[in-house]
């Protein structure tokens, strides 16, 4: 089939979903990736940027995306929230996936610790594993790399033998690299949410069915296409998760008159509807001027939640559902499910 086949004429070949990720392969983000779907169920698609990756969604190059939104220490991913947010709106957050930051020491053959003289790594990543660079690799200099998957793919293959790399172990194993120290961050608790995207139809939101043959809301998706299909694959990876979340942006000239934001937030707060986020971002039309991100509790089909929006809508100049899906599970809740979160990101999924 011919690269600028549509979804819809993929779906009509039975393809493979694809699922665009911020490469290249072997980042934190395929990993998050392959541990939201069964990994025969999709085909992922490596984009080099989170713009690129968002990008080929909107285009319809790919039927689903996944994407970095915040680091439990680093805060959020402002370029996903700027995209998400900006005029278009035409994307919808369909799941997530929380995962946890595991660093590893890879090389291109096995060799002492005193030997190396370079580590390259993404930047982000040694304030990640100062403790660990300082004390064991204190002689070694520590060089920045587009990524960590480039980092470890340049020192397995650039024929150096005293140069290693902070990376994970997937891009080891995709590369051909040896791991010489595993669990190399400083903190166990440091963890990554991304979402997953998917487009929606002009024409708004539609019912989509929930685990339990309720209904909730979700993307308006065509009948059996790749996007249906890619998110029954999510699903059956995150099973019941913890209930339903949702995400909204909003806005309004009422942020220039005392207590705009406090009635904003009454909506919720009078309802005991639980926020689990809040954060503001510039407007970028003027100093001063702030869109607000909020994560709440609940699905759209509550009508607590419904109740709480309307009124919203009613003192913004936008309120914006950004997405109503099941929350994953917690590392504390998950069980089994925390324990098989395997290797994950830096704060921006690389």
């Amino acid at each position: 089939m011919s690269p600028d086949s549509t979804p819809a004429d993929r779906a009509g070949a039975q393809e493979r979903p694809r699922v665009a990720y911020l490469g290249p392969a072997g980042t934190f983000t395929e990993e998050a990736l392959l541990a939201g779907v069964r990994r025969d169920s999709v085909e992922p698609v490596a984009a080099r940027t989170i713009y690129e990756t968002i990008l080929a969604l909107r285009r319809g190059e790919v039927d689903l995306s996944i994407v970095p939104i915040e680091n439990s220490l680093d805060g959020s991913i402002t370029v996903t929230l700027d995209l998400l947010a900006d005029e278009h709106a035409d994307l919808e957050i369909v799941g997530e996936e929380l995962l946890t930051v595991r660093h590893s020491l890879i090389a291109a053959r096995r060799v002492e610790l005193a030997q190396i003289d370079t580590v390259l790594t993404h930047p982000q990543v040694p304030g990640q594993c100062e403790r660990f660079l300082r004390g064991e690799l204190g002689h070694a200099r520590v060089l920045a790399a587009s990524s960590t998957a480039e980092a470890v793919r340049a020192a397995v293959s650039g024929g150096r033998p005293n140069e290693a790399a902070l990376g994970t172990v997937l891009a080891a194993e995709i590369y051909g690299g040896v791991v010489l120290r595993e669990g190399v961050q400083d903190r166990d608790d440091n963890e990554t949410r991304f979402v997953w995207l998917a487009r929606s139809r002009a024409g708004g939101r539609a019912a989509d069915s929930d685990a339990n043959g309720g209904t909730s809301s979700g993307p308006d998706h065509t009948a059996d296409s790749g996007a249906d299909r890619a998110v029954a694959s999510l699903r059956f990876a995150q099973g019941e998760g913890d209930g339903w979340k949702t995400s909204l942006v909003f806005w309004g000239p009422g942020a220039d008159s005392p207590g705009w934001l406090v009635r904003c937030l009454d909506e919720f707060s009078r309802r005991a509807i639980n926020l689990t986020k809040i954060e503001s971002r510039p407007k970028r039309e003027r100093m001063g001027h702030y869109m607000f991100f909020v994560d709440l509790q609940g699905s759209v089909r509550d009508e607590t939640v419904a109740q709480a929006l309307a009124g919203l809508e009613a003192i913004c100049e936008e309120a914006r559902v950004l997405g109503s899906y099941r929350a994953v599970a917690t590392a504390a809740n998950a069980g089994g499910r925390g324990a098989a979160a395997v290797h994950c990101a830096t704060s921006d999924g690389q």
